[in-house]
């Protein structure tokens, strides 16, 4: 019996040791989820923010880009201003092509808003410029495709242009002239009406034949065109 009793010993103090690495481990997994239950939301609520930031500010920058390389291409011979046509949610208009295996023809780019109130999104899209038949719509006569999302509820793109009074309106359509910039006004209807971001650009080509709104040829390399600038100072607002 004396014999075998430091061995149970060792063994009970094996146990205790064990029981006690167990509690304390608990104890440290439980400060942990305590820590972190309090952290992940307001990390979770501050990637969101940043996602939603990144994801606005990328809209502007791809449909301030569209708008400014917005090329004088009538519809046909018999119409002599421009194809575009502003409204206050949409814009559709001609622009060189654009992506990999862009070459030197025309695109038309839409951009304007798909679905209903709970689903509406901002969409881009495009076809492929070709003149339009007298007396048909313009609307009627391009299938656009490869649509890409710019924008979703509950964020909304509104869009106003002007001429060079720079008086700005909401529609711009049927003109003689490009618009001589577009401001683009982004909304956050959970929020209400009060804008979240806005931006403005210049167009750099208002009449046929290349020529810049300042009377430059386009194609005249020895003097570039000057930098597109906004009408107004940037404005912006934190995306809650």
């Amino acid at each position: 019996m004396s014999a075998r009793g430091p061995r149970f010993q060792e063994a009970g103090f094996a146990l205790i040791e064990a029981l006690g690495a167990l509690a304390i481990a608990g104890v440290v997994l439980s400060a942990l989820l305590a820590v972190t239950s309090q952290w992940l939301p307001a990390w979770k609520r501050g990637l969101d923010r940043v996602q939603r930031a990144e994801m606005v500010a990328a809209a502007l920058r791809r449909a301030g880009d569209d708008f400014a390389a917005a090329q004088f291409v009538s519809p046909n011979r018999e119409q002599k201003g421009p194809l575009f046509v502003g409204q206050e949610f949409s814009a559709m208009f001609v622009r060189s092509e654009l992506g990999p295996n862009a070459g030197h023809g025309l695109d038309v780019v839409r951009i304007g808003e798909q679905g209903t109130r709970n689903e509406r999104a901002v969409l881009r899209s495009r076809a492929a410029f070709a003149p339009v038949p007298v007396g048909q719509s313009v609307a009627d006569q391009f299938r656009f495709s490869d649509p890409a999302v710019l924008l979703s509820a509950p964020f909304r793109m509104s869009f106003a242009y002007a001429d060079r009074s720079m008086v700005w309106t909401t529609e711009w359509r049927d003109a003689t002239k490009l618009p001589f910039a577009v401001r683009m006004t982004i909304y956050d209807e959970s929020r209400g009406r009060e804008p979240v971001l806005v931006s403005a650009v210049r167009i750099e080509v208002d009449s046929p034949g290349g020529a810049s709104v300042d009377g430059i040829a386009a194609g005249n390399a020895s003097r570039p065109s000057a930098p597109a600038q906004p009408s107004q100072p940037f404005q912006s607002q934190p995306i809650d």
